[in-house]
């Protein structure tokens, strides 16, 4: 972790004006997952909208309501993915405040038909902390766009690290979830995240000019484009080293996590394998690999 991404460090709970009508407000919830907490964000100058309320905490309800000036109240509540850090706290909040939650859905909803397959036999395993009881009170599709008073959020679904996931532009920045961060590359853990539906996610952005990425987690992502290109290579870099690693024999994606993760705490090699297995789907839905039964987690997968 360079300096500039550790020097990332703001204190949770306490609002920090990002720019005009643009506030964020962290979790208290940091991790390895999470790095320092889930970043809420306040959109607007009067009506406003909250990106991500977070997780099921109440003082970080009190926080985001804290973070009101007078004359300010909360219209909207977007929720980019229903992962337990980022879309519990829109139910507590909605109460509170009244606001009609907004999302593509619930958290089995943009699964591609592969994952599908993969959750309904149980052969996915690894799910990452999913919050069951999501339900958006409106759904969003690709190209709706909400509206406040002073601000327009337009939603793009950006699948991958969740299937239910969506991205909101905001002029040319955009709010962009787990998608993409600037501290590390998203986790794409089957069947919730999908690589091939990551990878053309990726694409989607990079169809357009951004100046600014709010992310999730971390800081703002100041050249977008520069880091969708390198999330792209990152990522063809790791299916050749799969690819690589393959040529000498058949392997498991927790054998082959071992093996070319070598600088990842022993605590991450988990989500290291979940990554991997990912990138083998990829590889066994465009048939470059097969497996010696049923595709799930702890198959051994070989070359075609």
């Amino acid at each position: 972790m360079n300096a500039e991404i550790y020097a990332f460090d703001p204190q949770p709970g306490v609002s920090v004006a990002l720019g005009p009508g643009l506030t964020r407000v962290l979790a208290p919830n940091p991790s390895p997952m999470t790095f320092r907490g889930t970043n809420t964000y306040l959109v607007g100058t009067k009506d406003l909208a909250v990106i991500d309320p977070g997780p099921n905490c109440v003082d970080h309800a009190k926080a985001i309501l804290n973070a009101l000036r007078p004359g300010q109240s909360i219209s909207h509540i977007m929720v980019t993915h229903a992962h337990t850090d980022h879309s519990p706290l829109a139910k507590h909040l909605s109460h509170d405040t009244g606001a009609p939650i907004y999302a593509f859905g619930g958290p089995k909803s943009g699964r591609s038909l592969i994952m599908q397959e993969l959750a309904a036999k149980g052969f996915a395993g690894g799910g990452e902390g999913v919050d069951a009881a999501f339900a958006p009170d409106r759904l969003l599709a690709e190209g709706d766009s909400v509206i406040g008073s002073d601000w327009v959020l337009e939603a793009i679904h950006t699948p991958g690290h969740f299937g239910n996931h969506l991205s909101f532009a905001w002029g040319n920045s955009c709010f962009v979830g787990d998608h993409v961060m600037g501290w590390a590359s998203s986790l794409v853990s089957p069947p919730d995240g999908d690589l091939t539906d990551f990878m053309a996610s990726c694409e989607k952005l990079s169809n357009r000019k951004w100046q600014t990425f709010h992310p999730g987690h971390g800081s703002p992502v100041t050249e977008p484009n520069a880091r969708l290109e390198w999330l792209i290579n990152h990522r063809t870099s790791r299916e050749k080293e799969i690819l690589h690693a393959l040529h000498l024999g058949p392997a498991a994606a927790h054998d082959l996590a071992r093996q070319i993760y070598t600088d990842t705490p022993a605590a991450l090699i988990s989500a290291a394998t979940r990554n991997v297995f990912a990138h083998l789907v990829d590889l066994f839905s465009k048939n470059k690999v097969k497996t010696n039964g049923e595709l799930h987690a702890r198959a051994i997968f070989e070359l075609l």
